[in-house]
């Protein structure tokens, strides 16, 4: 039941969030999101959505990225050294660091070695006694990333420094040590939960030493969060930070423009026009690190036909994509990485819209008379992607006029991430907003080999001479010599073609004027520690 455009459960959430002429009295800023996290520890996924919501608010990395930039700066460590040879890294650790207090634990000590140590070898240990604790769960991003072989072990020199001993050189290294899968837990906290029969607890009322601390969670409505009086950082200026979980991007602006809530998530780009002439909204914008894509999986058939896979590249109308969609505000994707990034190899050739050419080759890969397909679509706003659904209707219009019926579905997002990892997906509507800056970020954790087993990678396509290119370019210190690599990673990619590239988005944040010292994060993470509210 809808009245005057918003849904009940959002109205009384709505209630719920803002209290007239007491907003600014403990500084309460709210936050429209577009979707519910899939959990609320940032180990176990690969998510903007979640890491909005956990990673981000509650905790730390040993190093960190400068905001708004992917120059990598002292987190949870204050410095750091790199052996020589490239095959280990020593982390001296900030003195001082508290972990939050909730209601079930109360910590004892500072932040220290055995938290590193704890965080990784979670991750990293199969027998270690809390990797299990929530059963279905995995180690996405670790998996991904394929970081057993990269980390030999982690050695704790002393209660304020730990040494990463690796395999082999691994160029970012200390990027990836920046990422939200990175961020440290609290080893004393696992062990009380471990030691009261509840080991789960740890994975879903998070403890970390981050600049707010957890209040509540209503699902699919609202998130809870206080200021940490005791960060390490400094105390946030805002007192109370509350996610309103609104997944229509029409019912997020208009609820910006009330003023219900104070920061939006992903606007449409047909609303972008009027956000920039409201004397109330300012509007942050970037080119954003980031591509959208379709994947086939290519476990099933017909995609397990390099030419089905061609031929589908070839009936998508891109550019008309590019208008309807995005309205213009991002560029055609032909490469996985988008040209803003080092490696960018513009000579690849992208396949050009050509129904008739798309139509004999899938009558020579073995489908005269067309086929049936399934394809899934985005069931939230995604910076990469700002409507999953007219998107998926331009591409089952475009199919159509080669012969491809094509089923469109969506699943809630959590549901939608969980059984594409497992591999139950056709051909699948995803994206990528960078975590670091580095090309080997979008080649591993959505095109590598290991990444099929961790679910990243959704077209589940490992081909031995992209994995080779991508593989060696990790182990290469010189970027001229990396970036030959990618380069030639790029040319299989397209060849192989795993993926319909679809577009770069540029990326919009608006934010009504009441809030001061917002900055545009370069990974599309949404920061609120620095943020101050005044009255207008």
């Amino acid at each position: 039941m809808k009245l005057s455009g918003f849904t009940l459960p959002a109205l009384a959430a709505t209630t719920l969030l803002t209290v007239a002429g007491t907003a600014f009295a403990a500084k309460t800023l709210v936050y429209c999101s577009e979707g519910s996290p899939e959990g609320f520890n940032p180990q176990y996924y690969t998510t903007g959505t979640t890491f909005d919501a956990v990673s981000v608010p509650m905790f730390n990395r040993l190093v960190e990225f400068d905001l708004g930039t992917t120059n990598v700066i002292p987190g949870l460590a204050e410095s750091w050294v790199a052996a020589p040879d490239g095959l280990s890294y020593t982390f001296k650790l900030r003195k001082g660091v508290k972990f939050h207090t909730t209601p079930k634990f109360t910590p004892t000590r500072d932040f220290n070695a055995d938290d590193v140590l704890f965080s990784y070898n979670r991750m990293a240990d199969p027998a270690h006694p809390m990797a299990k604790t929530t059963p279905g769960t995995t180690y996405a991003y670790f998996d991904d990333m394929d970081m057993k072989n990269i980390v030999e072990r982690v050695e704790k020199v002393d209660a304020m420094t730990v040494k990463f001993v690796l395999k082999k050189p691994e160029a970012p290294f200390m990027a990836n040590m920046a990422m939200d899968f990175a961020s440290i837990l609290s080893a004393e906290y696992a062990d009380r939960m471990k030691a009261a029969g509840t080991p789960e607890v740890i994975d879903r009322e998070p403890v970390g030493t981050g600049p707010f601390t957890f209040g509540s969670y209503q699902k699919d409505a609202v998130i809870r969060y206080k200021a940490f009086d005791a960060y390490w950082g400094g105390r946030p200026k805002i007192d109370n930070l509350v996610f309103a979980i609104t997944t229509d991007a029409s019912v997020r602006y208009a609820k910006l423009k009330t003023g219900e809530c104070h920061v939006m998530a992903f606007p449409k780009p047909a609303d972008v026009a009027l956000m920039k002439t409201d004397p109330n909204i300012t509007l942050v914008q970037q080119n954003g690190l980031n591509v959208g894509y379709i994947a086939f999986n290519v476990e099933k058939k017909p995609f397990d036909n390099k030419q089905v896979r061609q031929a589908l590249n070839m009936a998508v109308n891109k550019k008309a994509i590019l208008d309807s969609v995005f309205q213009g505000a991002g560029q055609v994707a032909k490469n996985p990485i988008p040209a803003t990034l080092w490696s960018y190899n513009d000579k690849v050739t992208d396949y050009a819209y050509d129904p008739a050419k798309a139509k004999a080759l899938l009558a020579t890969a073995g489908y005269p008379n067309g086929t049936e397909v399934e394809l899934w679509y985005l069931p939230v706003t995604r910076p990469y992607n700002p409507d999953g659904k007219r998107m998926a209707e331009l591409i089952q219009a475009d199919w159509e006029k080669i012969g491809v019926k094509t089923k469109l579905l969506t699943f809630e997002w959590g549901e939608y991430r969980k059984r594409s990892k497992t591999g139950e997906q056709h051909a699948m509507m995803f994206g990528w907003s960078g975590d670091n800056g580095d090309p080997d970020n979008f080649f591993v954790p959505l095109l590598g080999c290991s990444a099929v087993k961790g679910g990243g990678n959704v077209a589940r396509w490992c081909n031995k001479d992209f994995e080779n290119a991508v593989q060696k370019a990790k182990g290469v210190t010189k970027q001229a010599e990396r970036a030959v690599l990618y380069e030639r990673a790029q040319v299989i990619a397209k060849e192989e073609a795993p993926w319909i590239t679809i577009a770069h988005s540029v990326r919009f944040d608006p934010v009504r004027k009441e809030v001061i010292g917002y900055k545009m994060d370069a990974t599309a993470h949404h920061y609120f520690n620095k943020v101050d509210m005044v009255e207008k």
